[in-house]
């Protein structure tokens, strides 16, 4: 957590909060957040009369578009940006705080101190760590099936392994990986390259529907998750698998099940996800 939906919903809230706003001095309580450039003074140094002209995502890496640089920004597990005035105390656990012209603050506050931040010259971010070896942005236009399936059909792993992998399809963690493949008709462990064509179809077009439907919700707040504004996510009153075991399925009635796939739990409904395609 959070998974795309939830950074997509962060960055949609983030530029309305603070898009257009000019940092007048950047103030770090933490260090081991920021990452790059490696001294803490010289990040500030750097982002001291930047304006912040978009944010946007890349995988679940939000992306600080500047004048001359950009901030990628990595929430981890409970990492969170709220927007606040300059006289509202400074809670615990907010580790760096961005001071805009305009009086108000930006401030990113991570419990679990996690998260992580990254400088770039505009253009660099996206040819070096930590988003050079991303892959498919599945709500991108590029995501078409005939370039999913060029990039899937002779996998031989199982496939949600393979859907978890950054490096294959960005953005998908454990919940929305068990609800496409729910969606879709396909055990988790089913090796890719035995999937038929008319299951990988399926599979594309769940992956775009999950995804598209989550981020309408504005997530699903599971654990701890809110947005920019405070607000939670949704989406996990639609789950149909995910944390449901022992609860009837939706379509046919049978009882959810839970098991461990590549290290991950995993739900899925026996019925609707046989082990072996009849």
């Amino acid at each position: 957590m959070p998974e795309l939906p939830e950074v997509e919903t962060v960055v949609r809230t983030l530029n309305q909060l603070v898009g257009g706003k000019r940092i007048q001095r950047v103030e770090v309580l933490l260090n081991r957040i920021i990452q790059r450039p490696v001294e803490p003074e010289q990040f500030t140094a750097a982002l001291e009369n930047q304006l912040i002209h978009r944010i946007e995502r890349r995988g679940k890496f939000i992306r600080f578009i500047l004048d001359e640089i950009v901030m990628v920004s990595h929430l981890r597990m409970e990492g969170r940006y709220g927007l606040h005035q300059e006289d509202e105390p400074i809670e615990k656990h907010t580790h760096v705080v961005f001071y805009f012209t305009d009086g108000t603050q930006l401030r990113y506050k991570d419990v679990r101190q996690f998260g992580t931040m990254h400088l770039f010259a505009t253009g660099d971010e996206l040819i070096m760590k930590p988003l050079h070896k991303l892959g498919l942005e599945p709500l991108d236009e590029s995501f078409t099936y005939e370039v999913f399936h060029a990039r899937i059909a002779h996998r031989s792993t199982k496939i949600k392994p393979l859907l978890l992998n950054q490096e294959f399809i960005v953005g998908l963690g454990n919940i929305y990986v068990d609800e496409s493949l729910y969606r879709a008709g396909i055990f988790s462990e089913r090796e890719t390259n035995k999937l038929t064509e008319l299951e990988l179809r399926k599979l594309h077009t769940a992956i775009v529907v999950t995804l598209q439907a989550a981020v309408e919700a504005g997530g699903s707040s599971i654990k701890s998750y809110v947005n920019g504004q405070g607000e939670m996510g949704m989406f996990q009153q639609q789950l149909q698998v995910y944390g449901r075991k022992g609860e009837p399925c939706e379509e046919c009635g049978s009882l959810i099940e839970k098991i461990v796939v590549g290290g991950r739990g995993t739900h899925y409904c026996p019925q609707c996800q046989p082990k072996e395609p009849s």
